[in-house]
This record gives structure tokens, sequence and C-alpha cells, in this order.
């Protein structure tokens, strides 16, 4: 029996890029109306109310023919929807009664209680947005957005800024439930492999308040997470709100991770015997429960036969240290890479490449992707290569020798005739800026790129006199500069030869980046834009909407609609006049930093 057999309905994570129209990448049943809950008991006078019931009727998840291949679009979902024929029976227990008041108070005092208006991990004085991001934008409009949204982005300002949107502390939209809305937000910020952002945002909601839509969404999470464990608090009202066979074999990992072996084993069994899992995802929850106190249980995990990489045998595997085989990876989409990278199971040594690749992508900064070479340094299991390449990273770092810094940039970046990948210029970022521009002149393109990929705007400006006029250096700091204090003419404009790579383009990236702006006289701006052929002036359904969330000052809404106008497998595939739109939009909206560095990334990747 191969693996797609015995999993039935698992479902796997693959990249929706490329699609020739929009096409929801939610597993099945997730944005789709959902029956009634059960009715709850009428909570006493003083209590908060429950959370309003998702109306209208709700279609079980199918499972694909076997042998069919999986849709490209399909995302996660961890185990198809319980039937009565495949749920557990949950031992009964009948305790004594009390006063649900009395118990409410203890179980969560009212002071301790979190509203829905407002969600989110992050406080405006914390580094997220204001409170009223969406301001009086449509909720469902807003979450229909962000669930067609294809991620992860080409751009890693683009993601970066999305990130910090997505984990904001705000109000929630009118028109939406405010569990609703963070279980799409968590959705998006997974599918963009920003996997302990998105555990973040599932848990700033009370777990009184999920709805069947953050049920599933922090199932996932937790996965992304390698966490099982953060199932447990969930498991009761799951099983009532939204049951599915994730849920049912998530009683049996809890009861062996709380140390009850006698309540496991016998759920493991009666999931055996009904068919709820088998194969290597029964296995690994098997590998879960035995790994819990009193466990007692070892389990052998063998990937042969296994030919499709999903969200339930990710997270076990993470949270059993389970080695995933590399070409499993490559039957999932690079999210799951990131969040390997983020997995603190996962050795030193096979965390090195995907943290690039996260790095690249600004799920990890510069910061953080120098300590992990760091510490595998001084890890005896790393390889000699990353070993080298960490010995390098302290030469560029912390020689005093100018000579003997700069050396060692151009072996991380490949060679003085290779043009580095964009993970290293951000491993390289601030190791760059310790360059003396005087004596860096030949490498000043790359060095500029590299600050400008950690936000070193003010240090990279420092080079202006020294790059040549009409060079790619000179181009992203025309772009970057928060100092900038005159607009550049059309002449300023026509002598930047396009520098290293495609030049046509960069020149076009240029005159949108510096239109968006304000860094171009008006005449310029249309002289250029008929010489340059970008159609700035375009208008369709997505340049009105961004224009009106502009207007409305909705950062978060203008943050969203810019995302959506990056989707594209790489920056070659971004059109001009959509970055001159974005830049312009995010500038009209204070996110003035934001839009410089989207600009300048425009010149060092295009």
């Amino acid at each position: 029996m191969t693996a797609a057999v015995a999993v039935g309905a698992l479902v796997a994570l693959a990249p929706a890029i490329g699609q020739d129209r929009p096409e929801s990448i939610l597993p099945p049943g997730f944005g789709e109306p959902t029956p009634a809950p059960a009715p709850r008991p009428a909570p006493p006078a003083g209590t908060q109310p429950a959370r309003p019931a998702t109306p209208g009727p709700s279609q079980p998840p199918q499972s694909p023919t076997p042998g069919q291949p999986l849709p490209p679009s399909a995302m996660i979902q961890p185990l198809p929807a319980t039937t009565p024929e495949t749920a557990l029976p949950v031992p009964a227990v009948t305790p004594a009664p009390v006063d649900p008041a009395v118990l409410a108070r203890y179980e969560m005092p009212e002071f301790a209680r979190r509203s829905l208006a407002t969600v989110g991990p992050v406080a405006p004085s914390q580094g997220g947005l204001e409170a009223d991001a969406f301001g009086d934008a449509d909720g469902q409009y807003v979450e229909t957005l962000m669930r067609r949204l294809t991620a992860p982005l080409p751009s890693r300002w683009m993601s970066i800024l999305l990130r910090r949107a997505l984990v904001s502390r705000v109000d929630t939209p009118s028109r939406t439930n405010g569990a609703d809305f963070a279980a799409e937000r968590a959705w998006l910020l997974l599918r963009m492999g920003e996997s302990v952002a998105a555990r973040a945002v599932a848990q700033s909601v009370d777990t009184d308040n999920y709805t069947p839509k953050l049920y599933q969404v922090a199932m996932n999470a937790s996965l992304a997470t390698g966490d099982p464990a953060g199932f447990c608090p969930l498991v009761p009202g799951a099983m009532r709100y939204a049951p599915a066979r994730g849920w049912t074999m998530a009683q049996a990992i809890c009861a062996g991770l709380s140390a009850n072996p006698a309540q496991a084993t016998p759920l493991i069994a009666t999931a055996k015997r009904r068919n709820v899992a088998s194969g290597i995802d029964m296995l690994l929850a098997q590998k879960v429960v035995g790994a819990g106190a009193q466990g007692r249980q070892a389990v052998t995990i063998e990937w042969d036969g296994v030919d499709q990489l999903t969200a339930w045998r990710f997270g076990l595997a993470m949270a059993t240290g389970v080695a995933v085989p590399d070409e499993l990876y490559a039957s999932a989409g690079p999210q799951v890479r990131y969040w390997q990278a983020l997995s603190p199971s996962v050795p030193l040594g096979a965390r090195l490449a995907p943290a690039e690749s996260a790095a690249g992508q600004g799920v990890l900064s510069s910061a953080a992707l120098v300590d992990l070479y760091a510490a595998a340094s001084t890890d005896d299991d790393t390889q000699s290569s990353a070993t080298a390449t960490a010995n390098d990273l302290q030469t560029a770092y912390a020689d005093r020798s100018p000579d003997a810094r700069l050396n060692a940039l151009r072996q991380l970046w490949g060679g003085a005739a290779t043009r580095p990948s964009y993970a290293r210029l951000v491993l390289t970022a601030r190791a760059a800026a310790r360059m003396n521009p005087a004596l860096a002149k030949a490498e000043a393109d790359h060095l500029v790129a590299s600050m400008l990929s950690a936000g070193l705007d003010r240090t990279a400006a420092r080079w202006l006199g020294t790059v040549p006029a009409g060079g790619d250096a000179w181009a992203m700091i025309m772009l970057s500069d928060p100092d900038a204090y005159r607009r550049l003419s059309y002449s300023d404009l026509a002598s930047y030869s396009g520098g290293e790579g495609d030049s046509a383009l960069k020149q076009r990236m240029l005159f949108a980046g510096l239109a968006g702006l304000g860094r171009l006289a008006s005449g310029d701006i249309e002289r250029a834009a008929q010489s340059l052929g970008v159609r700035i002036g375009a208008d369709n359904a997505w340049t009105r909407a961004l224009d009106r969330a502009a207007r409305a000052r909705q950062p978060g809404t203008v943050v969203v609609l810019a995302a959506i106008g990056m989707q594209a497998s790489g920056w070659k595939d971004i059109p001009p006049e959509a970055l001159y739109r974005i830049v312009g939009a995010l500038r009209a909206v204070g996110l003035d930093g934001e839009a410089r560095m989207v600009a300048a990334e425009a010149i060092a990747r295009a």
C-alpha cells in the first residue's frame, strides 16, 4: 500500500504561484460556511458572551483518489474530518457539580480575558502598526484578499512588512469575527513560512473564543512549529466544534504527553482499528505518545515508500527529532524549508541551508543568520564547508585588516566574478557596513546592496560621494537615502546604465521607484514614462483599490494590497508600474522606510 493511499485525505503543502486565475489554497472546508455548533449553555450574567456561530452549511473535506496527483494549490489539512465511524470515545468523567459562574472566574478571571475587538501579539509600542491600521475596511473583503494571496513573495522587504502588519495588535474590521480574522492572518503567515509568528497570532485569542476556522489554523501552526503539545488546550473544544481526524489523534497524543499511558494506549488502539490514521502518520503519533513521561514505547520511523511531506508528518517528526529526508522537502512548498529553519529540534548543520533561504525571504534577520553560523562553528557535527563559511564570516566581521575583510566577503559571495545570492548579501550586511568606502570601490555595488538588505540606509548613504554616478550602488542610494534633499532630473535618470543583470528592466525599476517616492519632477516623470515605456497611469481594479486604501489612511489594507501586486515567481516578473503604485501607496500611509527599501531591493535583485 502506498503512503498516499494510507493517509487518505492528508493534503500536502505546495506553492500556488503561476496560476491563471485566483484559486484558494486553503484546506477543504477552510473559509467556507460551517455548520452551526452545538448550542452552549447560556452564560451567567456578567460573563463574556459566547462567540457568534459561523452560519451556513459546510461540506466535509474530500479525499483524493489514490494515485491522483494533489492540486498544486493545496495547503495543509492534517487529517480529514471525523465521522461517527472514526471518532474515538472519550472516557466518561462525572465531575462533581460546580457553579459555572464560579468555575469561569477561576479558569479565566475577567481582568485576564482578551477582547475580540482588538487581536494580535505585537502592540504599536513594540513595532506593530497602529490599532486602526484597517480603519473602516470591510473585514470580509480583507479576509478574502489574505486568503487569495499567493505566498511566499519575491521581495524580502515586502514580506517583512506584511509580517509586521499581520502580527500587529489591530482592531477587528467590520463584518468579521475577531477569531476568524486572526485565523486568516495566521494562515497567511504559515504560507509565508512564518510558523512562529502564525502561532503567536493564533494564541492571541482566548481558547473559549475559538471558531472552527481558528481551530484548523491553530493545529497547523502547532505542527509547523513542531509543537504537538500546543494541541492539548484545544482538544475538548475542537472535538465539539471542529471535529477532524487530526483532533481525534490529538486526544491520544495529549494523553501520552500528560503521562497517562493508560488512556493513550486504548485511544491509539481504537484509532488503528477504525483507520483514523495509518502508516507513517500513525507511527509518528505513536512516537510522540511514547516520548511522554512513562510512555515506555520506542517506535522506529522508516520513510521508505513515503512520497509526500505533509504538515502532520513534518510537525510530529520535528517534535520527536526524526530527520525528514531531503527529497521529501521537494514534495512541499518552500514554506516548509522556512519552518525547518525556525525549528530548534533540527541539528545546526542541517539548519544552515534552509536558514539562508529563510533570511533571503525575510523570515530570519541578518543578525539571526550570523548567530546561527557562529553557533555552528563550535558544533562538532557541522560539516567542514559550513565551518569554513563561519571562519570567513568571522574574518569579514572582526579582522583588523581591511584587505582581509574584503577578501573574506568575496569568498562568502562566491568570488569576485560571481553575482552573490541575496541570502549571502543578508548574511554579510553588518560586515559590509564596516568597510571603508575609499578602500572598496570595486565592490561598491555588492556592499551597498548588502547593507540595504538589513535596512542600513544611512550607513549606505555614506558611500554616495565614492561610488560612480550611474552605477547600481548610486541608484540604490538614490532610492534609499532617508535624507535626500533634492529631486533628480531626467538627465540624472538617463545616466543610469542598468548595471549588473537585466539593465533595461533595472532602468525602468529605478524610474518607478524614484517616481513613487516623489524624487522626480512631474514633468520628468511624464517624459521618462514615455521614453521607458512604463504605463504608470494604468487603471484597473487593483490600482483603484490601492488608491482608495491609501486615501482612507489604512496602512494595513495598503500592505495587503501591495503584497497582492507582488505575487510573482521573481522580481523579473513584477511590472515597474506595479512597483510605482506600491511605493507611492506605502509612502502615502506613512511607511516611507519600507517603501525606500522595497524600491532599492528592486535594483539589487532585478
